[in-house]
């Protein structure tokens, strides 16, 4: 027997979302904040960040820093319209000490992120950057150390923690209806065609010494918080393949395959890549445990994006039978800067810590340890 819960379900759990990170109005601290943006002609997702910054609520006035300036029309066109005359510094250091924002967005290339995330926690700003913010995470633990000590917010733009089909998830792994979790499978991948494009190719992302890494870090690192968030588990050693399968004329892997042993004794692999078709997207995880399982599958193509939710309890309180969901997904980023500005304000908890933050990188570097030396690497947080 198979139960469909529809619109009534999917209703309730964007209602938790919208709870957690719009509606913490009762709870406001500090009605309106100021944002400032640190980005350059490279910055990566401005089409994501400036549009997100204008639908939040409790932001009063925003600026922007760019040496080079290109970012500013931009900015202007998504944000004049609800905060006026846009304020622009060629200087970030400027902007830091005359707009004095209480949020700042790092949205850079990777190895330029830290000393700009430095800068920033120092000015006494919270941080919302663009992931991974580093090259190495030895560039990223003094800024989570730096942040603690000054009691501010540093997180990564990890939104997926926030999306309808994750808050629904953990609803049911924290509620036991899975029993304790043995093991955990997830992959995702996305197209190929960004990789032939000569622009692609001489740009940071295809540079592992300025991004980091490739595919595993640049969109991975999402798959892997999503799983870290869900189980509420940390990993204890990671052992990976990866591999340029594509023959592209890149500095980054194209494609990896990533085992876990996670410190609960649980296991997990994730396998991910550029493969599909230019616009595609294929993910899913699977989640087993002593008292059920869990099967989350997306796809995004040419027909659009859909999202198929599934899970079995043999709980005594769950339902029978296996549950099919089909969840109505929400902007993430926009939830995500939504829940900053909140943070910011005091009005709610962060989605995520600098610790959090900081866990993921050392995972994803050493899956990159684990792949060159041909042995397990050990996690030490």
């Amino acid at each position: 027997m198979m139960a469909h819960i529809g619109w009534r379900l999917v209703g309730g759990v964007l209602g938790v979302v919208v709870a957690l990170v719009v509606g913490a109005e009762a709870a406001s601290v500090t009605t309106n904040i100021l944002v400032g943006v640190i980005t350059n002609k490279d910055g990566p997702h401005l089409k994501i960040y400036f549009p997100a910054i204008a639908a939040c609520n409790s932001v009063s006035s925003v600026a922007v820093a760019d040496d080079s300036g290109t970012s500013f029309d931009r900015a202007r066109n998504a944000l004049a319209e609800k905060f006026g005359d846009l304020k622009t510094f060629r200087d970030p250091s400027a902007m830091l000490k005359e707009f004095r924002p209480n949020l700042v967005v790092v949205a850079l290339p990777a190895h330029l992120a830290p000393n700009r995330i430095r800068e920033a926690l120092n000015a006494e700003c919270h941080v919302l950057a663009e992931k991974p913010a580093c090259v190495r995470p030895e560039d990223f633990v003094p800024l989570v150390a730096l942040a603690e000590q000054k009691k501010l917010n540093l997180m990564l733009a990890l939104p997926q923690r926030l999306a309808p089909s994750t808050v629904r998830a953990k609803e049911i792994i924290d509620a036991a209806w899975l029993g304790k979790p043995y093991g955990v499978v997830f992959h995702h991948v996305k197209d190929q065609a960004r990789l032939t494009r000569s622009s692609y190719q001489k740009s940071w992302y295809a540079d592992r010494d300025l991004a980091g890494g490739g595919h595993l870090i640049w969109l991975g690192i999402h798959k892997l918080d999503r799983v870290f968030f869900l189980l509420n588990d940390r990993v204890e050693s990671v052992t990976a393949f990866t591999n340029n399968v594509g023959e592209q004329p890149i500095k980054i892997e194209d494609s990896e395959a990533v085992a876990f042993r996670f410190r609960s004794g649980m296991l997990g692999t994730f396998h991910g890549g550029y493969y599909v078709e230019g616009g595609s997207m294929q993910a899913g995880t699977t989640i087993w445990g002593s008292k059920g399982w869990m099967k989350m599958d997306d796809y995004r193509g040419p027909d659009g994006s859909t999202t198929l939710f599934r899970w079995y309890s043999t709980h005594e309180d769950a339902p029978r039978g296996v549950q099919t969901e089909r969840l109505e997904e929400a902007n993430q980023y926009f939830l995500l800067m939504q829940a900053a500005v909140d943070a910011t304000r005091g009005a709610m908890a962060p989605p995520l810590t600098g610790g959090e933050c900081l866990h993921v990188l050392k995972v994803i570097f050493g899956a990159y340890q684990s792949a060159e030396i041909g042995k397990a690497t050990a996690i030490r947080d």
